[in-house]
């Protein structure tokens, strides 16, 4: 409940937030060197980077910005958002947001254990529901800069969930996905990853 409060507020406190306008076209050629591990239309074809396509544009100014800030770490993006100006990663977030992602598949294992908890948490041990900044089909809120989760790659969020259990990521707010993933076992984000595969 703490969480979904904590949601929230956040969701409230980003409402009068300024970002710079995007522009998809002028993304669309800035965009041009994330093809190689993004794909050419935003749905990476090697399945430990993520699909950006339908992603919030928000979501990804945040997450370059923090790249560039070095808020998250990857050697790579680092590298990448070094340049970027913030023009330039909103006309990026409006290029990817602008295309559409290609569904994925759940697996009937998967969802026999992953659904309840994507849906209600565990109270007992204190694992809030995804449901609650995620949405019932994963499509999260570009307002509140809750990403997309949907449709993505499982060995992606497979990859990232870890990060978030280990602290190695910690860019969310309020560290409401380490708090999370900290109380996840390895069955369980292997079986929520594979869920969220095929989530629409």
């Amino acid at each position: 409940m703490k969480k979904i409060a904590i949601a929230l507020s956040l969701l409230v406190s980003l409402v009068g937030t300024v970002n710079a306008t995007g522009n998809a076209e002028a993304g669309k050629n800035k965009a041009a060197m994330c093809t190689a591990c993004h794909g050419s239309d935003g749905n990476s074809l090697i399945d430990m980077y993520p699909k950006l396509a339908g992603q919030h544009a928000d979501y990804i100014v945040k997450q370059l910005s923090d790249f560039k800030s070095g808020a998250r770490k990857d050697p790579i993006m680092m590298g990448m958002a070094a340049a970027l100006s913030p023009q330039d990663m909103a006309d990026i977030g409006a290029y990817y947001q602008s295309m559409q992602v290609t569904e994925g598949t759940s697996t009937e294992e998967s969802v026999r254990l992953a659904q309840d908890l994507y849906r209600g948490g565990d109270m007992e041990r204190k694992i809030a529901a995804c449901i609650a900044c995620h949405g019932p089909r994963g499509n999260g809120s570009g307002l509140a800069k809750f990403p997309k989760i949907s449709n993505q790659h499982a060995s992606y969020l497979v990859a990232q969930l870890k990060k978030f259990r280990s602290g190695e990521r910690a860019n969310d707010p309020q560290s409401m996905m380490g708090d999370t993933a900290a109380k996840l076992t390895d069955s369980e984000i292997t079986a929520l990853a594979n869920y969220l595969g095929g989530l629409h």
